[in-house]
């Protein structure tokens, strides 16, 4: 495995960490509603940072996208809302199947839909087979998605010794949403595919080849916050005066926390991306569908390792610890297996 290919696997990792971990400041805010908190959040993920780094990165920040025609920013754009539509069934997905199934299957679908759809709509897919770096590619897919099969397993056994149960379980419209989460939250993968010319017109300004997909986040995030803020505005609007006037109320002290914990989330939202644009400028062009396997299997990687160090597996016993371990391994030896396909 070259440097280079072992640098974006690195770089998938480190922003799957942060794709772990940034709900944790989320959970400080007190006293605001979740529709409050989740578009200041949002504003500063998917607005705010997005055009802040094009602009340090650009040497003509209109002037770059002004270079584009609607007809190649609307298939952007209309990629991010999609996978908006996808962040906001997750949501709902947790509700009706729990934690873990829900994880479990949303992320298997996005996992599968997002890498292998780019290949087949390429007509590239069959060809895979004719390699033996494409045969282990893709064997490396089949194996992370065992990976996180079994690491959904594991929760699945730690939300039964803890008694937890979903809020209202519901295993046909969980599974319904769980499949709209999975098939939506791709649309993140087929925007970057969408976004190469962006990505091409960046190098040509002589941006840093670890930079180039950043200013196409502008309009991939932009898709997005539409969907999500305008998901949120409308269910602010529905609830009552008093209740919107109530997270406007709090202490000063109260609400400069507030804010800055939900900004500092929003950040680490942001920054999964920002290293998922590092990971992908290192992996070679002819594998590049493979960056979205990297980053949800390393999601799930993440996120089970997150949850023992804060200690959330306490009193499981040994057995959900152990499976989730042994999920983890899988997952880890996946994206070798995807190293070695690349690097053959």
């Amino acid at each position: 495995m070259n440097n280079a290919i072992f640098a974006g696997i690195l770089w998938h990792l480190v922003g799957a960490a942060s794709a772990a971990c940034f709900y944790a400041p989320y959970k400080k805010v007190r006293g605001w509603s979740w529709e409050t908190m989740w578009s200041v959040g949002g504003i500063m993920s998917w607005i705010i940072l997005p055009a802040l780094v094009s602009f340090i990165l650009l040497p003509d920040f209109w002037g770059y996208y002004r270079s584009f025609t609607s007809s190649q920013l609307l298939p952007i754009f209309l990629f991010g809302a999609m996978w908006g539509v996808g962040n906001i069934n997750y949501g709902l997905t947790m509700r009706y199947l729990g934690m873990s199934m829900g994880i479990g299957i949303a992320i298997g679908i996005t996992l599968v839909v997002g890498t292998l759809m780019t290949p087949l709509l390429q007509g590239r897919f069959m060809a895979l087979f004719s390699s033996t770096g494409g045969r282990l590619t893709l064997s490396g897919v089949m194996v992370a998605l065992v990976g996180v099969a079994i690491v959904t397993r594991a929760g699945m056994m730690k939300e039964r010794a803890l008694g937890l149960d979903a809020q209202a379980f519901n295993l046909h419209k969980g599974l319904l949403l769980a499949a709209m989460c999975g098939f939506f939250s791709a649309g993140m993968a087929f925007a970057m595919h969408a976004a190469k010319p962006m990505h091409v017109a960046a190098a040509a300004l002589d941006v840093n080849p670890l930079y180039v997909a950043l200013p196409s986040y502008v309009v991939i995030m932009a898709g997005g916050a539409l969907v999500n803020l305008a998901y949120c505005f409308i269910r602010l609007a529905g609830k009552s005066s008093l209740s919107l006037k109530a997270d406007l109320s709090l202490t000063k002290p109260l609400l400069i926390s507030n804010l800055l914990f939900a900004l500092l989330g929003g950040t680490m939202w942001y920054l999964q991306f920002f290293f998922y644009a590092w990971g992908h400028a290192c992996i070679p062009s002819h594998y590049d569908f493979i960056s979205w396997m990297l980053h949800m299997s390393f999601y799930v990687l993440c996120g089970g390792i997150v949850g023992l160090v804060l200690k959330e597996w306490k009193g499981v016993g040994r057995r959900p610890v152990g499976v989730l371990s042994l999920g983890c391994i899988v997952i880890i030896i996946a994206a070798n297996i995807v190293g070695l396909g690349m690097a053959s």
